[in-house]
């Protein structure tokens, strides 16, 4: 059998469906299955930093993302418990002049609407909600996925199946070498204060970052500035499933009694609270075996510390459609590619948001340390710092070397 021009991308996330544009960006048809009958992004807020934003900004959504985000003025660090201002990095006009793009903040909601309108919109995207991939076979000349939905099972025989399944990924679980996700002892809480109720204090303009021992407390605005996401992050060992689980206030407000007035009262003033525990994978594990790719968090969960996870599946994507248009007859070789230009970068992101979390959860002598140490560098230092993470560009596709075809092999998963 000939390899066909289909792709299957298992996930209809930020991720899944920033890869399905560039997939077919690189000529291929695209099929993108999502188990959920409709799209609902788990969480509130996500940061779109600058190496992510200017890729979704590559694929045409710029104007729809302005109009739906907010641009931050300045990322504030403040001491958790006692309140006073650390230092503040100067995300805004910097951020346009040092990397190209702003930094904004948006609701994931309005995010995945604007991506799966994109997906909609393009003729080679076939994006099925309420159709779970069940089970895959891989040939040589790619996989055939079985898929089941509304009671019914179908096959699809494609080049390549690019696993976007998230932190539980189903399919990583079936790839040899494939790492396991591992809890992190600490867990999110997350919840959505509308900015007319939330206390004074947080800033309209900016993210506010609060750190203290064994734990942080960040928000931002969404919607326009008329809702504050805010997330709060503890040392815990609960492991419970999911990704929304009911949170009880009084526990969360115990665990804040101790800290500043504004973080106190902000606890206090939440509607509801969510929670789920925080699990990683490491990079270091397989990502690719034959004609599947892992993606996204399905293949390098990492901790939310520099809030990096959705701007790594949003780089992988690229880097994924920039292969695929580069190696455009041999989806293997590209998969493999992809990989290999991937995991150097991610495991130094993975590395950074790790090392981010401890020194925001350094104890109270250590913390004063901290403390002074940030202050004593200020905002702009502590922000060129990450010039690496921000300043990233995808490159664009190299021309298609001319080799004899390889010989058919099979893999298996």
């Amino acid at each position: 059998m000939r390899q066909t021009r289909t792709i299957v991308v298992a996930g209809g996330g930020i991720g899944g469906l920033t890869a399905a544009l560039a997939i077919a960006a690189a000529g291929f048809r695209v099929v993108v299955l999502e188990r959920s009958e409709r799209l609902s992004e788990a969480g509130a807020g996500i940061q779109l930093s600058p190496n992510a934003g200017r890729i979704l900004a590559d694929f045409g959504m710029e104007a729809d993302i302005a109009a739906a985000a907010i641009e931050i003025r300045a990322l504030e660090i403040r001491s958790g418990h006692a309140g006073r201002r650390i230092t503040t990095m100067p995300l805004g006009m910097r951020s346009r002049e040092k990397y190209g793009h702003p930094y904004r903040v948006i609701h994931r909601a309005d995010l995945q609407a604007i991506l799966a309108a994109k997906v909609r919109a393009h003729g080679e995207i076939d994006l099925r909600l309420g159709s779970e991939l069940v089970e895959f076979g891989v040939h040589a000349n790619g996989i055939t996925a079985l898929v089941e939905s509304g009671g019914n099972s179908t096959d699809i025989r494609a080049s390549a199946l690019i696993a976007a399944d998230g932190v539980r990924s189903s399919v990583r679980a079936r790839m040899p070498g494939g790492a396991p996700a591992v809890h992190a002892r600490r867990t999110a809480w997350r919840t959505v204060l509308e900015a007319d109720d939330a206390p004074i204090g947080l800033s309209r303009d900016s993210i506010g970052l609060w750190i203290g021992p064994d734990a942080h407390f960040v928000h931002y605005p969404i919607r326009g500035g008329g809702q504050i996401n805010a997330v709060a992050i503890v040392r815990d060992d609960w492991e419970g499933p999911g990704w929304s689980q009911p949170g009880d206030a009084e526990w969360i407000a115990r665990r804040f009694r101790r800290w500043a007035p504004v973080v106190r009262a902000s606890v206090k003033a939440a509607p509801r609270w969510l929670k789920w525990p925080l699990l990683t994978v490491s990079p270091s594990g397989t990502w690719v075996r034959g004609s599947v790719a892992l993606l996204g968090d399905a293949a390098h969960a990492m901790l939310p510390f520099l809030a990096q996870g959705g701007a790594m599946a949003i780089e992988d994507a690229a880097v994924l459609g920039r292969a695929l248009a580069t190696h455009a007859n041999d989806t293997a070789a590209a998969l493999l590619a992809y990989e290999r230009e991937r995991r150097g970068r991610v495991r130094r992101v993975w590395r950074a948001a790790k090392a981010a979390g401890e020194l925001y959860h350094l104890g109270a002598i250590t913390g004063t340390i901290r403390d002074a140490g940030m202050e004593i560098l200020g905002g702009r230092t502590l922000l060129s710092r990450y010039d690496w993470i921000y300043g990233w560009k995808v490159e664009p596709p190299k021309p298609a070397a001319t080799a004899p075809a390889p010989t058919a092999r099979r893999a298996s998963v």
